[in-house]
């Protein structure tokens, strides 16, 4: 066996010699004085070197471990060489398959407006990517995930943390079941990262309903920008439905507007009947924005569409931030329709809400219009009841 003085004291000769070590180990003295550990094998009858390292990069003690590991390859029919080249190349895929490579895929494959995913991206772009964005995603554990919400809690507030971490839970999980990950290094962290206190889908009260109303008949801002938020408010749509509706989609005379399904969550068709007041609004905003393609146009282009944003700009103004989230509408709909006692699949339909239940959404394709109609209507006069704000009205029957 060799010692470690005689590998650092051997010499260069005019060729190349072996000093061997046992059990197929030996180090290569070079002519050029470089000195390299090999280990021989036979498998399949086939004799093989495998290159360990050089000397003294690689130690006698760690060329005897890494002959050993070797060795322990071979009894299992595995060439190391071969094992090494598969690892290499494993190791350079894990590389490649960034934090970010991967959400950009998540992203893709989720069915959401577009709109909405570039919020998603433009969060990642702000709050995640600047810190792990390019890192391998196997390389990243639960305390980098702590130290980005941690930090994300700070600057952006509690509900910018909620969405990262929900937002990489999903991304890990994507990761995990596609076998790039081995398990979510996202926890719950009950202890370690703040509440998320918002309220903002807390649906509003018969009071809070009618002061948001009054409000919003005071508002001094785009006669654009209220229009959409009482559409939204009068057929319970998306913010987005609202901001991006389009003269096309609508047929005043027979009040209903059809939302195409390229521009439903769900990707169907969604068919909404309009109240009278809602008729009454649009056919005055006709004669403001029926020239143009949107019947709420972005201010700077009129060929796009308004932004979402536009609503959240009007609530600060109005003193309503924090308090109320466009978001809520359909939450607060839903709620006092059921106090009302509409038949929840009347609301459901109303709100675009796929059946949980699959058997009922196999069999189940009723559209309750003409339900829904009357629905609708009394919703939006329990809306105009409400807006003077004298006091609490108590919810009407509904009509047999």
């Amino acid at each position: 066996m060799l010692s470690d003085i005689q590998c650092r004291n051997a010499k260069p000769r005019a060729k190349s010699y072996k000093l061997t070590d046992g059990k197929g180990l030996y180090l290569e003295v070079k002519s050029n004085g470089v000195k390299a550990w090999r280990y021989r094998f036979r498998l399949h009858g086939k004799e093989n070197v495998f290159a360990i390292g050089d000397y003294p990069t690689i130690s006698l003690v760690n060329a005897r471990k890494a002959r050993e590991g070797a060795r322990d390859l071979v009894k299992q029919g595995i060439s190391p060489v071969q094992a090494r080249r598969l690892d290499r190349i494993k190791r350079e895929k894990e590389a490649a398959t960034t934090f970010e490579a991967v959400a950009v895929e998540w992203l893709a494959l989720k069915e959401w407006e577009e709109i909405t995913k570039n919020k998603r991206l433009s969060m990642l772009r702000r709050v995640v990517f600047p810190a792990i964005g390019q890192i391998p995603i196997k390389q990243i554990d639960p305390s980098i995930i702590l130290t980005i919400l941690k930090k994300a809690a700070e600057k952006n507030g509690a509900s910018v943390m909620a969405e990262a971490k929900r937002t990489m839970y999903g991304i890990f999980e994507l990761a995990a079941e596609t076998f790039r990950v081995d398990s979510n290094p996202v926890h719950q962290w009950r202890e370690a990262l703040p509440k998320n206190k918002t309220q903002h889908k807390r649906p509003l009260d018969a009071v809070e309903i009618g002061a948001l109303l009054r409000d919003l008949e005071k508002h001094k801002g785009r006669y654009e920008t209220v229009a959409a938020f009482r559409l939204m408010w009068l057929t319970l749509c998306r913010t987005v439905e609202a901001c991006e509706a389009q003269w096309s989609e609508f047929d005043l005379d027979a009040a209903l507007w059809r939302i195409p399904a390229g521009r439903m969550k769900k990707r169907k068709e969604h068919v909404v009947p309009l109240p009278a007041q809602a008729v009454t609004m649009l056919h005055a905003l006709h004669g403001i924005t029926g020239h143009h393609a949107h019947l709420f146009p972005n201010r700077d282009d009129r060929t796009r569409p308004m932004s979402t944003a536009s609503f959240r700009q009007m609530l600060c103004t109005l003193g309503w931030a924090g308090r109320f989230s466009p978001h809520a509408t359909r939450t607060t709909g839903s709620t006092r329709l059921n106090e009302m006692r509409f038949p929840s699949d009347w609301i459901e339909k109303q709100l675009a809400h796929t059946e949980p239940n699959q058997v009922r959404r196999t069999y189940n394709h009723a559209d309750y219009f003409s339900d829904r109609v009357k629905m609708m209507q009394h919703w939006a006069d329990y809306l105009d009841e409400l807006k003077p704000g004298a006091t609490v009205l108590p919810f009407k029957k509904i009509a047999s």
